[in-house]
C-alpha cells in the first residue's frame, strides 16, 4: 500500500478512471450483442436501428479513449458489413 499521500490519491483516482472505463466499453459489448442477436434472427430493420444505437457507444468510448480510433473503425466496419450482408 502506498504511504505517500499523492501516491494514495492516485490510487483512487485511477479506481474511478477503471469503473468509468470498464462501465463504457460494457455498454458497448452489450449494444453490438444486441445487434447480432438481432442479424441471426434475420430483423433487418431492427439490426439497422441497432446498428445506430452501437455505433454511436462505439464513438463514444473512442472519443473517451477508451478504444484506440482504428479498432473502433474496425468495430464499426464489421458490423455495418454484417448488416450490409443481410
Amino acid at each position: 500500500m502506498a504511504n505517500i499521500k499523492s501516491a494514495k490519491k492516485r490510487i483512487l483516482v485511477i479506481e474511478k478512471k477503471t469503473a468509468r472505463n470498464k462501465a463504457i466499453k460494457s455498454r458497448t459489448k452489450t449494444e453490438t450483442k444486441k445487434l447480432i442477436a438481432a442479424i441471426k434472427e434475420g430483423d433487418k430493420a431492427k439490426a439497422q436501428e441497432l446498428l445506430k444505437v452501437a455505433v454511436s457507444k462505439i464513438d463514444s468510448a473512442s472519443s473517451k479513449g477508451i478504444y484506440h480510433k482504428n479498432n473502433a473503425a474496425r468495430k464499426k466496419s464489421r458490423l455495418t458489413n454484417l448488416v450490409n450482408k443481410m
